[in-house]
């Protein structure tokens, strides 16, 4: 019987859709193939959902991801809409569909290329080798406790936002960690802010207690102030790092200062089970929306963890990711990652190669 693979496909706002395209073309070469049959099923999702239908993500969107086996994002956003109410911006779709799908694990790997170690700031003897998979947990936190705005007896206007964490919730997003760390180098490292907040020594507690039953790999926990400052000093020394919604959010863009643009970045955000939403971790650069210059790799690399989490072809996604190496070791560039005499290309432009190379590596 031939095999499916149903995706649902939001393009979004801004670069979202360029991106997206460059994506779909990676995955309908994968799939061509290996004989699959892939349906492709496009929702609205974030600023051009609310200019059709007045919301971030209505319900046909969700609809359509319930029926799919895996969802890609590309981006959502942009200033035309910040002037809106919280729960029409177009972010709102995003805290929505993580906590309708139970997206409660961010996966964001950070690899930088050999060929593009001079693009970073850093030095490049810090990036060599340096193979960072950062856990983060979605659904729980700040992002999603009460908020509030009060008046003090005096009159000052007065901002709540509550932090709450679950024993379940960390519970099961250390235990993803971990499976993965198996697959890996069996190293976790914990991220909190345990001297100072609650939640985060409950968070340390359960982690010790997760970590009890995997004797095979190793724990430490570091305090998210250290954290930060090693990643960027000695990337090398990490695994697979897990840490909470708001310190996940704020380390994974810091870490693409290694990749050397937030444009190399894939994220996938995994439920219990197969199903995921993968997007590139970029926003949706309405300044340079089509435009065709927007690095499409992030979202390309994002297809690749769709390949290996959804629909578990590990060769498939080795392929993808090789391909984009060939790519970049080839010296082509997009514009957020050319040095000076680098040839630039466009995003279609870089799709072509990318897909040229995937599809060379697939027919050997």
């Amino acid at each position: 019987m031939l095999e499916r693979w149903r995706v649902a496909v939001l393009p979004g706002d801004g670069i979202g859709p360029e991106v997206t395209a460059q994506a779909v073309r990676v995955l309908e070469a994968v799939a061509a193939h290996r004989g699959v049959a892939l349906e492709v099923r496009e929702g609205l999702i974030g600023g051009a959902a609310y200019d059709a239908v007045g919301r971030p993500l209505p319900d046909e969107t969700l609809d359509l991801c319930r029926a799919s086996d895996a969802v890609f994002l590309g981006a959502v956003g942009g200033p035309k809409w910040g002037a809106l109410p919280a729960d029409k911006r177009p972010e709102a779709a995003l805290l929505g569909l993580r906590k309708a799908l139970g997206l409660y694990a961010n996966l964001r790997p950070v690899t930088p290329f050999d060929a593009l170690l001079p693009a970073s700031p850093l030095k490049s003897a810090y990036l060599a080798g340096a193979n960072v998979l950062i856990v983060r947990e979605l659904t729980g936190g700040l992002y999603f406790g009460e908020k509030r705005r009060t008046r003090t007896p005096e009159g000052e206007e007065e901002a709540v936002d509550t932090l709450v964490y679950r024993t379940s919730e960390i519970e099961r997003v250390v235990r993803r960690a971990f499976e993965l760390a198996r697959g890996r180098r069996k190293r976790v490292t914990s991220v909190d802010k345990a001297n100072v907040l609650e939640s985060s020594r409950l968070w340390r507690e359960v982690a010790t207690r997760v970590a009890a039953e995997y004797p095979d790999v190793e724990l430490e926990h570091l305090l998210v102030d250290a954290f930060a400052m090693q990643l960027i000093l000695n990337p090398r020394r990490f695994d697979v790092v897990v840490t909470e919604n708001l310190f996940g959010d704020i380390l994974s863009d810091e870490a693409a200062v290694l990749t050397g643009s937030i444009g190399m970045l894939p994220s996938a955000s995994l439920a219990d089970g197969r199903f995921g939403l993968y997007e590139p971790v970029h926003g949706s650069a309405p300044d340079i929306a089509g435009e065709d210059r927007a690095n499409p790799l992030a979202a390309i690399l994002s297809v690749a963890l769709m390949l290996r989490h959804t629909f578990g072809d590990e060769a498939a996604a080795a392929a993808v990711e090789d391909a984009v190496k060939r790519v970049l070791e080839s010296g082509v560039r997009t514009i957020d990652l050319a040095e000076p005499g680098d040839p630039v290309v466009g995003t279609k432009a870089m799709g072509d190669r990318v897909v040229a190379a995937l599809e060379a590596a697939l027919v050997k």
